[in-house]
């Protein structure tokens, strides 16, 4: 495992822009792990993620309700919240590891994750007072 590389962002704008440099760096079958306290910037370094694979970031929204949302880029985005699941059984019931299948899958609240995952990047956002955040970002690869 590569050493982690930490990033300091003051706004919203940046961290978007630096999930847009992730996006360079992922490929289909990659899974993003974000982790973060509420309100700490995980959906908005997805939009970021999202812009650079292709999609439209205005679309990109916290899955909390739905759960799942795709966006269709040069890549597709798979994004995902399991901020309200309670059991790894629902977790798995998602089928993440068949979301993978030909497009990168965003997980906010990775921490609920039952199990490790293929070839991951693993965000973690720090609220850090205002608007900075402290984005620790660790690459994976398990294949």
């Amino acid at each position: 495992m590569a050493s982690p590389d930490i990033f300091t962002t003051s706004s919203e704008q940046e961290t978007f822009e630096l999930g847009q440099t992730v996006a360079a760096t992922v490929t289909p079958g990659t899974f993003v792990l974000l982790h973060g306290d509420l309100g700490a910037g995980k959906t908005a370094f997805v939009r970021g993620l999202a812009a650079g694979l292709g999609a439209d970031p205005d679309n990109v929204s916290s899955p909390t309700f739905v759960l799942v949302q795709h966006y269709k880029g040069r890549a597709p985005l798979v994004h995902v919240d399991l901020y309200r699941l309670e059991s790894g059984a629902a977790v798995d019931d998602l089928g993440l590891d068949e979301m993978a299948n030909g497009a990168v899958v965003a997980i906010e609240w990775a921490e609920r994750l039952p199990r490790s995952l293929g070839a991951s990047v693993t965000v973690r956002i720090e609220d850090l007072g205002g608007d900075r955040r402290r984005v620790t970002i660790e690459k994976t690869n398990t294949e």
